[in-house]
C-alpha cells in the first residue's frame, strides 16, 4: 500500500496502481505488437512467437488499485463493511476474500458485512472485470494491506480513546487489548466513538505471518449461504424497484441480419402495452407492457424487417475451421529432421460450438432520470462492470452519470462478460421515463448469444527407436475468441494472425528436441468469444489425446510416458510430475480392472494452476459411462479448501457435460439446439463422483475456476482407449 494519505475531501480516494489485467494486456500487447509491425511481415513472422510467451508468462493480475483503505471498507457503528470489487458467479469468491480481510483485520470472516461493489464506490471499473480465476490471486496482496492498514486506523483511534501508545495494543477476535491489562475495546466501540475524518498509516503495517493464519487456508461457510437459502440474494431476474415495468424487443431471426424498417403493427394495441420504442437507426424496436409475457408477446407483433443474414450451417462452420495454412506461434529444434526418420504417428481432433447453459438467462432493469443528461442507474448481472458503461455512455451519451450496480449472477462462464440488455433496458425507461426490466427466455438466450468457437487440430510425431517423441508438428485452427469481443481493428488482428484467447492450453508442456505450432486464425458469420477457460478445454482435449496416441505407438504406459517426457528440472516440470503421481495413486493407477473398464490420464496448466486428472470408464454394456474422476490440483495457497473443492468439482462437472453431451446445431443461420431438450447438458444422474486433492501449497493462491476443466474431456477419450474402444478424437465423445 501507498504511505500517502487518503485526501479527506475525496473520501473513495484515487487509483494508485497500474497492473495490467489478462485482457488489457492481451488486447493492448496485440495492438502495440502490430502497430510496431505494419510493413514488416518478415518481423511479424519471426518475432511472433517471443510475443505469444511474453504473453501467457504475464497475462494475469489486477489493475489500479484504490489508494485509501476505505474504498475497500465501510466503518460504521454497526461494524466493519468489505465493499468487494470482484463478481460474485457462484464461485465464492466474496467468501475467500473476506477470509483474506479477516485475516488481516484480526476478526472471524462471519464478523464482516460482504457486499458487491457498484461503480460509484471508487474502484476502477477495469478493477471490477472478473475473469479468468484471477479475482483471488490477483486481490490476496492488496485486500490484505487495505485490511492491514484499516486495523492501523483503528488502533490509532483506541490508543486515543484509551490514552495509551498504538504498540501497547494487540488486536484479536474483533478487539483491542492494552498489553499487561485486562483493558479492551472492541472494534464497534472504537468506530462509534470516533469522529473526524480516519487518518491513514504512513507506512504499509506489516503483513500476518502465514504460520500465525487463522481464517486463510480453513474451510468456512459462504458468506452468502443464509441469503440463498432464504431467497433473499438478488439475481439480475429478481431485480424489482416500484413502478416498473417490463420490456421486450425484437431479436434478428439469424445471424448478421440488420433491421431495416419497423411499426407498431398490432403490437400498441395488445392488452398491458404501454409503450413502443423504435429506433431504426440504433436496430432496435421494443415495447414495455406490465407483465414480463405480454411485453414478449407484443415484441412478436411487431412489424419488422430484417436483411437477410447468413445461412450458414454447422457443416460449412466445420468446413471452414480446418487446421493447415497459419502462423507459427512456436518452433523449437528442426521438425522437418525430426519427422524425417522414426515411426509417425498423424491425428486430427475436432470439438463443435458449444454453449454456457448458465442457470439464469440475461437480464437487466435500468433506470433513466429525463432529460439528456440525467442519471441513468441500472441493476444487471455482469463480469464486465466497465463494459456496460461503455456501451451505456455509446448509447445515451457520454455526460451522463452512469451508475452500475452488479447482482449477482446465476452463472456466466465468459457469456455475461458484457451484458448489451443494460442498454435495451435503458433505452426503453429514457422512453418512458419509468424503470424497466428485460429479461430473455431460454431459447431466446440460447439463440442470442455468442459461442465457443469449433476448432480442428492435427498432429503428426516421430518417435525414436527408443520410444521418445523425436518431435511435434501440431497445426490448430478456431473461431474468435477474445478478438471477436475486442475493439481492436480488424487489420491489426489480421496481421497478429492469432487470437491471444487461443492461446491457452495450446502448447505441449512436455520436453521435445523438436515441436512446430502453427496456429490458423478463422472469422466465422456467427457470434463467437470467450466460453470457460478460453481455448483451454479444446486444446488439451487434443494434446493430451495425442500424447496417450504417441505413448500406445511407444508401447508405455501413458502415465510413465508423460513423466519420461517431463525431464528438464524446474518448478512448473515438478508440479506437473507431483500432480500426475497424485491423480494416479488417487486412482489406483496401477490396479488392474475387469475387461470394458478402463481409466485414461491427462494434464494441463493455466493461470499459475496445474491440474491432472484420472477417469474411469465402463463399456461392459456398449455404452460409454464415466464411473469415477479423480483430481490432483496444485492452485498454490488454497484460501478456503471447501470452496476451492466445490470450484473442482464443478468444472470438473462442465468438462465433462462438454465431453459427453454438447453440441450446438445451426441450420439457416439460426441455432436449432434453442432448449434443454435439443441442447443437452449432464445430468445429475450422470454425474460420477468426483474426487479433488489439492497438493503443492505455497505463498499466494493462484486461480482455481477455470484451470480444471481442461484436462477432463482428454482423460476420458483416453479411458475409453485404455477400456479397449476406440480413439474417439471428436466432442462429444460417442461410441
Amino acid at each position: 500500500m501507498s504511505a500517502a494519505k487518503a485526501d479527506p475531501s475525496d473520501p473513495v480516494g484515487r487509483p494508485r496502481r497500474w497492473r495490467v489485467t489478462r485482457r488489457r494486456l492481451l488486447i493492448g500487447a496485440g495492438a502495440t505488437f502490430g502497430s510496431l509491425l505494419v510493413g514488416a511481415p518478415i518481423v511479424v513472422e519471426y518475432g511472433r512467437p517471443t510475443l505469444v510467451q511474453w504473453m501467457l508468462e504475464r497475462g494475469t493480475g489486477p489493475t489500479e488499485i484504490p489508494e485509501s483503505s476505505l474504498v475497500w471498507f465501510e466503518l460504521t457503528r454497526d461494524g466493519i463493511t468489505l465493499h468487494v470489487p470482484k463478481i460474485e458467479m457462484g464461485q465464492g469468491i466474496h467468501t475467500a476474500l473476506a477470509q483474506i480481510a479477516a485475516e488481516e483485520l484480526r476478526v472471524q470472516p462471519s464478523r464482516l458485512t460482504v457486499v458487491q461493489a457498484d461503480t460509484a464506490r471508487g474502484f476502477p471499473a477495469a478493477t471490477m472485470f472478473t475473469f479468468g480465476s484471477t479475482s483471488v490471486a490477483s486481490l490476496y496482496t492488496p485486500i490484505r494491506e487495505a485490511a492491514a492498514a484499516v486495523r492501523a486506523m483503528l488502533a490509532l483511534a483506541a490508543a486515543g480513546q484509551l490514552g495509551v501508545e498504538t504498540q501497547q495494543l494487540t488486536a484479536a477476535d474483533g478487539t483491542f487489548q492494552v498489553a499487561g491489562t485486562d483493558r479492551r475495546i472492541a472494534y464497534p466501540d472504537v468506530i462509534a466513538a470516533h469522529h473526524g475524518p480516519w487518518q491513514e498509516p504512513e507506512e504499509q503495517p506489516a503483513l500476518r505471518p502465514a504460520g500465525e493464519f487463522t481464517s486463510i487456508g480453513r474451510s468456512v461457510p459462504r458468506v452468502d449461504i443464509r441469503a440463498k437459502l432464504l431467497g433473499e440474494a438478488t439475481y439480475g431476474y429478481d431485480a424489482r424497484l416500484p413502478g416498473m415495468g417490463y420490456g421486450a424487443f425484437a431479436v434478428p431471426p439469424r445471424f448478421g441480419a440488420e433491421l431495416q424498417s419497423a411499426e407498431p403493427g398490432d403490437a400498441a394495441g395488445m392488452p398491458g402495452v404501454q409503450q413502443v420504442v423504435i429506433d431504426v437507426e440504433a436496430g432496435f424496436a421494443g415495447v414495455v407492457a406490465d407483465t414480463r409475457t405480454r411485453a414478449w408477446a407484443a415484441a412478436r407483433a411487431l412489424k419488422v424487417d430484417w436483411s437477410d443474414g447468413t445461412r450458414v450451417d454447422t457443416g460449412a462452420l466445420e468446413r471452414q475451421v480446418t487446421a493447415g495454412d497459419g502462423v507459427v506461434l512456436r518452433r523449437d529444434g528442426s521438425i522437418r529432421d525430426a519427422l524425417s526418420r522414426g515411426r509417425i504417428v498423424e491425428a486430427e481432433y475436432r470439438t463443435p460450438m458449444a454453449a454456457h447453459a448458465h442457470l439464469e438467462p440475461l437480464a437487466a432493469l435500468a433506470r433513466v432520470e429525463p432529460g439528456a443528461v440525467g442519471k441513468v442507474e441500472v441493476w444487471v448481472p455482469t463480469q464486465s462492470p466497465e463494459s456496460v458503461l461503455e456501451d451505456l455512455h455509446a448509447a445515451l451519451g457520454e455526460d451522463r452519470e452512469v451508475v452500475v450496480h452488479v447482482t449477482q449472477l446465476g452463472g456466466s462462464f465468459g457469456r455475461k462478460g458484457g451484458q448489451h440488455l443494460a442498454v435495451e433496458a435503458a433505452r426503453l425507461s429514457a422512453a418512458t421515463g419509468r424503470p424497466v426490466h428485460v429479461g430473455w427466455t431460454r431459447d431466446t438466450d440460447l439463440r442470442q448469444a455468442f459461442y465457443r468457437p469449433p476448432t480442428h487440430t492435427t498432429m503428426r510425431g516421430s518417435i525414436g527407436s527408443d520410444g521418445m517423441i523425436r518431435g511435434v508438428e501440431q497445426r490448430s485452427a478456431a473461431g474468435d475468441i477474445i478478438w471477436a469481443v475486442a475493439g481492436l481493428p480488424e487489420p491489426v488482428r489480421s496481421l497478429l494472425g492469432f487470437d491471444p484467447g487461443g492461446l491457452l492450453g495450446l502448447f505441449l508442456p512436455y520436453d521435445l528436441p523438436a515441436y512446430r505450432l502453427v496456429n490458423r486464425r478463422e472469422q466465422l458469420p456467427v457470434p463467437t468469444g470467450p466460453w470457460r477457460g478460453l481455448g483451454l478445454m479444446p486444446n488439451t482435449f487434443a494434446l493430451e489425446s495425442f500424447l496417450d496416441e504417441l505413448a500406445e505407438a511407444a508401447g508405455t504406459d501413458p502415465l510413465t510416458y508423460r513423466l519420461a517426457h517431463l525431464r528438464q528440472a524446474g518448478e512448473q516440470q515438478e508440479r506437473l510430475r507431483t500432480v500426475l503421481r497424485t491423480a494416479a495413486q488417487m486412482a489406483g493407477w496401477s490396479e488392474s480392472l475387469p475387461a470394458g473398464r478402463g481409466r485414461g490420464i491427462a494434464c494441463s496448466g493455466d493461470v499459475g494452476t496445474v491440474v491432472a486428472v484420472v477417469a474411469e470408464v465402463d463399456l461392459s454394456d456398449g455404452r460409454l459411462r464415466v464411473t469415477g474422476l479423480d483430481v490432483a490440483v496444485d492452485c498454490g495457497l488454497v484460501v478456503n479448501p471447501a470452496g476451492a473443492k466445490l470450484q473442482a468439482q464443478g468444472s470438473v462437472v462442465m468438462g465433462l457435460s462438454s465431453a459427453l453431451r454438447e453440441e450446438l446445431r445451426i441450420h439457416d443461420g439460426q441455432v436449432v439446439s434453442d432448449n434443454f431438450d435439443s441442447y443437452q447438458i449432464l445430468g445429475m444422474a450422470d454425474t460420477p463422483p468426483v474426487r479433488v486433492n489439492f497438493v503443492g501449497g505455497g505463498e499466494v493462491p493462484f486461480g482455481m475456476g477455470e484451470p480444471v476443466v481442461g484436462p477432463v474431456p482428454a482423460a476420458v477419450a483416453n479411458a475409453v482407449r485404455a477400456a479397449g474402444g476406440p480413439r474417439l478424437r471428436s466432442l462429444p465423445l460417442r461410441l
